[in-house]
């Protein structure tokens, strides 16, 4: 692994995190899960991460491994009809991945995650990040609706606020 990539890790901190997710953009983002939630029976959880922790590093954990982690840890998998996604953004290695559960992603297939992920990274690294975070939740949404349609009981089985790490 690369020094520049320990530098930015270790050189990231919650400021890079406030910087780009603001508290409006944080509230943006959470009412923005709730509102899109109740279009489809599925489950969007948003996690940002300014930087790996050291032993992470150390193990050379990449953008993948480290959303699949938590998406364990995080309980994505465990909602009512499989269709969980998770929308992890690593600030320091500039990487948005997307892991959804496999309810949602039998159907939907990874080129459709990997188009969302490319679209928010661009808008991330054009600064615009209340913009494509909003998209991502968007796009995933439209999947979500398609897929797996509100029914009769529609609960919102994991918290809609950002997870920042």
């Amino acid at each position: 692994m690369g020094a520049l990539r320990w530098i930015r890790h270790l050189a990231s901190g919650a400021w890079s995190v406030r910087r780009a997710f603001p508290p409006d953009v944080l509230a943006a983002v959470e009412a923005t899960i709730a509102e899109q939630e109740r279009r489809h029976d599925g489950e969007i959880c948003f996690v940002v991460e300014a930087g790996l922790p050291a032993s992470d590093l150390w193990a050379d954990v990449t953008s993948k491994a480290r959303a699949v982690e938590l998406f364990g840890r995080l309980g994505v998998w465990d909602t009512e009809r499989n269709a969980g996604v998770l929308i992890y953004v690593l600030l320091a290695d500039r990487h948005v991945e997307i892991v959804a559960d496999r309810g949602i992603h039998r159907v939907v297939g990874a080129t459709a995650w990997e188009t969302i992920c490319g679209a928010m990274q661009r808008e991330f690294a054009a600064g615009r990040f209340r913009e494509g975070a909003l998209l991502g939740v968007h796009s995933i949404s439209d999947l979500l609706a398609t897929w797996v349609p509100p029914g009769e009981d529609n609960p919102d089985e994991l918290p809609n606020a950002p997870v920042l790490l």
